[in-house]
Formats: structure tokens, C-alpha cells, sequence
């Protein structure tokens, strides 16, 4: 049998992370405050998003995986391009001249979610034809990350997005799609994001959102409510199973094969549509539609002794 080939797409960015002191608080707000000096312990500068994310954690577990996305010919774009060369992951990479490097200050405080100040940069230009195609063609895996922080992907509802993941779906690959937060404020969260996902979600067989980035998209009333339910606090510490249960059923019934939703510490709910739903999928990629079709549940954390920081853990 040969080894499956797999694409990573999408987003891709340098995280700068500075380093906070091991002080753990339950509240952000003791340590953020205007005209505070807080003294760091260093800082760490890595690549971010999901194509260096997913596709490095791909190509240091053995798979044969290449990575595609968009930087600028920065000095950021260099950094990103050095850092994937020591992996001989970097040929993938479209580098232009008009737009920067996106990058992102990750502020991971002990106790405490991470916060993100983010520049988009060149991923806000991405599109179907910076892919290589001729790659994708002899893949079985196309994997997509992070479209709400990618201009083109989530204007007109999506539409550049569907195009990409259709001729994806047609040259026989398996999609899987992977979201990231919204912000309200900004021109991605004026977006029509249910809209968006019936238009995309087709055309999808494994869909990884959080369960805040999910009930952004199609329950806007319950995300408010859990937020002012929160007070500041993580989302994931209010909400119950039930209410997972239910959006992981609606991004079924719009066409997901296979829902994996993250809820931060508490764990992972799964879920897969029926046998009907899920057997081309089974047969492209060698499963048993008996061992796949019609699940759910729930999968618990695993607890660590100690918890270092949250990043590059992703959900």
C-alpha cells in the first residue's frame, strides 16, 4: 500500500510569544493594567497558524505532507521561510512582494487563556489560484485552516473558500476544514457565518471548530449568553455537553461527515453522520463505515502534573 499524501493550506503567520513569569491568577485584569510594568522571563518566536501547526505536527509524526501558504518578502517572511527550511518544509510557500507577513503577539498567561493580538497580512490575499494544484491532484488529504482570519475566504459568504474545497473534493482528496476565533468587532465577524458554512460544509469530511467559534457561527444568541454567563471567565467552564451536543448535530445536518468539536480543558466532543452520509468518505480513505458511521460522545482532557503554557496546544 502506498503512504497517503497529505496538503496542509491556509493560514500560516510568526507567533512571538513573550514569556510571563510561572504567577499563576484567575484574572487577566490584576496583570493588564495601564501603566504596569510586568518584567518577562524571555521570549519564544515560532511559526503559527495552521499550516505550520497541523503541517509540521504532520511532518514530524513520519507523514509525507506539504505545506501551503502566503507571506511577504519581509523580514517576518524570511524568519517563517528559515524556520520551515530546517524541516524541508518550505516549498510550498507563494511569497509576495505587495502584501507582509502575518504575525501574531500571543499573550499565554499562567492560569489564564491565551489572548491573541493579531496582523493577518498577506493571508487576507489568498487564494484558489496561489494553491499548487498539480499537487493537490495526487493527494489524499486536503486539510484547510483558519478562514475567518483570511479576508478572501470569508467575503461573498464564503465563496472563494467553496471553490477551493470543491475542486478539492472533485480531484478525490478528503477535506478537512479547521476554524479559528472571530472577532466580533472586526470585518469578519459582520459576516453571514451560517450562511458561509451551508455554502462549504458540503463539501467537507472532517470539521474541527471550538465550541465558541462554532456557536459564534450558528447560535449568536447562545454565544452572547455564555459569554455574559462567563464573565471573563472561559467560555468552556459554563457550558454543558448538551448544548455541544446540539451544534455538533446542526453542522451535521449541513453537510459535515465528521465533527470534532474542541472545548478547551474539559475535552473533545465527536460526532459522524450515518451510513449513507459517511461511506464515500469511508471508501476513499480505507475505513469501515461500521466503525465510523453514526457516533458521538464526549472524550475528557488528559490532566498533566503541570501545565508549562497553553501555547501550541491550539484548543
Amino acid at each position: 500500500m502506498r503512504e497517503k499524501k497529505a496538503i496542509v493550506a491556509g493560514h500560516i503567520c510568526l507567533d512571538i510569544t513573550p514569556v510571563f513569569p510561572d504567577q499563576k491568577t484567575d484574572c487577566v485584569q490584576e496583570i493588564l493594567l495601564p501603566g504596569k510594568l510586568i518584567q518577562m522571563s524571555g521570549v519564544d518566536v515560532h511559526t503559527g497558524g495552521a499550516v505550520a501547526n497541523t503541517g509540521l505536527a504532520m511532518k514530524l509524526l513520519g507523514n509525507d505532507v506539504r505545506l501551503m501558504g502566503k507571506i511577504g518578502s519581509d523580514s517576518f517572511g524570511k524568519m517563517i521561510l528559515e524556520i520551515l527550511k530546517e524541516y524541508g518544509a518550505d516549498q510550498g510557500m507563494l511569497q509576495s512582494e505587495q502584501a507582509s507577513t502575518s504575525y501574531t503577539v500571543v499573550l499565554a498567561m499562567p492560569g489564564n487563556d491565551r489572548i491573541f493580538l493579531h496582523d493577518p497580512g498577506a493571508n487576507d490575499t489568498f487564494c484558489e489560484k496561489d494553491l499548487d494544484w498539480e499537487q493537490i491532484a495526487g493527494a489524499d488529504l486536503f486539510h484547510f485552516g483558519y478562514p475567518p482570519l483570511m479576508r478572501r475566504m470569508y467575503q461573498k459568504n464564503g465563496e472563494e473558500l467553496c471553490r477551493i474545497l470543491k475542486r478539492a473534493k472533485s480531484l478525490g482528496c478528503a477535506v478537512s476544514l479547521d476554524m479559528a476565533a472571530v472577532d466580533p468587532a472586526s470585518e469578519a465577524g459582520k459576516e453571514d457565518w451560517r450562511m458561509l458554512l451551508e455554502k462549504v460544509l458540503p463539501y467537507v469530511d472532517f470539521f474541527v471548530p471550538s465550541v465558541e467559534e462554532l456557536c459564534f457561527m450558528l447560535d449568536r444568541p447562545k454565544y452572547n449568553a455564555w459569554n455574559e454567563k462567563a464573565a471573563g471567565r472561559d467560555i468552556t467552564e459554563i457550558i454543558c455537553q448538551e448544548d455541544v451536543a446540539s451544534l455538533g448535530e446542526q453542522a451535521i445536518a449541513l453537510g459535515a461527515k465528521v465533527v470534532l468539536i474542541k472545548c478547551g480543558a474539559p475535552g473533545i466532543y465527536y460526532r459522524s453522520a450515518d451510513k449513507a452520509g459517511i461511506e464515500a468518505l469511508c471508501e476513499r480513505l480505507s475505513l469501515k463505515p461500521e466503525k465510523w458511521a453514526g457516533k458521538q460522545g464526549f472524550e475528557r482532557s488528559y490532566v498533566p502534573e503541570k501545565i508549562c503554557s497553553g501555547t501550541g496546544a491550539g484548543d
